[in-house]
């Protein structure tokens, strides 16, 4: 686990009280800053503060894995065109309830051998809210469909929102899961602007990255085509979330 500029921090905040114990501000303002950290413990996915989740390669040859979330939609085939016709294998986490929506792209994800992992059953706002049980309830539900619907089992996960937390790391390690996260996230669900997307998202590469992008929009295709003419450009290519994981073992 990532926990050493945490427990640095840890460290720290004991010292500040030693030397200044007794004084109330000092505990109140040491509360509300460990609070702050666990919080962005919680919500930045790279520190690996709760889950420790797989969120680049280490490498020094130029390479990057694409990932999409949030699908399949209405948008999917023509990102499984565009990839198909580039040759490049990617990721897609998948929800429950819209592989239910659309059954043969899911399928078709599958038999395109992608790399598909569970984004739990529905996606819910309230994710970092939900009790252990609930979370777990809704990996296996996704877990469910998928086996229903595509007779495909996955033990990759990732988090919605990127958020984790003790209930959420309890949920993975019942279900058997590894965590993906990213290093490159493009905000594209609330960027409008293609360009700023693009910049966001190449100026932020590095050797070994996990890209994040949703197959939700034509916004972010439009985006996509861009990418690849920007990857091809700088002589970058493309791996998978698979052979990221068996390079860490």
């Amino acid at each position: 686990m990532k926990h050493y500029p945490f427990i640095i921090f840890y460290l720290f905040l004991n010292a500040f009280v030693y030397a200044f114990q007794g004084t109330v501000w000092v505990y109140i303002f040491c509360f509300i800053l460990f609070s702050a950290v666990i919080i962005w413990g919680s919500f930045d996915i790279q520190l690996g503060y709760f889950v420790n989740s797989f969120t680049h390669k280490r490498t020094k040859i130029k390479e990057v894995a694409l990932t999409f979330d949030d699908g399949p939609t209405e948008f999917t085939p023509k990102f499984l065109d565009l990839l198909k016709e580039n040759h490049i294998k990617a990721a897609f986490f998948c929800i429950g309830k819209q592989i239910e929506k659309y059954p043969e792209t899911f399928q078709r994800i599958i038999a395109e051998g992608h790399t598909i992992g569970n984004h739990t059953f529905s996606h819910s706002n309230n994710t970092g809210f939900l009790s252990t049980s609930k979370m777990i309830e809704e990996i296996e539900k996704c877990d469910e469909v998928m086996l229903k619907i595509g007779s495909f089992k996955t033990d990759l996960y990732r988090p919605p929102f990127g958020v984790t937390n003790p209930n959420i790391a309890k949920a993975i390690k019942k279900t058997n899961k590894k965590s993906i996260g990213w290093n490159v996230r493009s905000l594209d669900t609330v960027i409008m602007d293609e360009k700023k997307i693009l910049k966001k998202v190449t100026k932020n590469l590095k050797k070994g990255s996990i890209i994040l992008l949703h197959d939700t929009s034509e916004k972010t295709y439009n985006v996509l085509v861009e990418l690849l003419l920007f990857l091809e450009r700088e002589k970058y290519s493309t791996v998978t979330i698979d052979s990221i994981i068996k390079s860490e073992k």
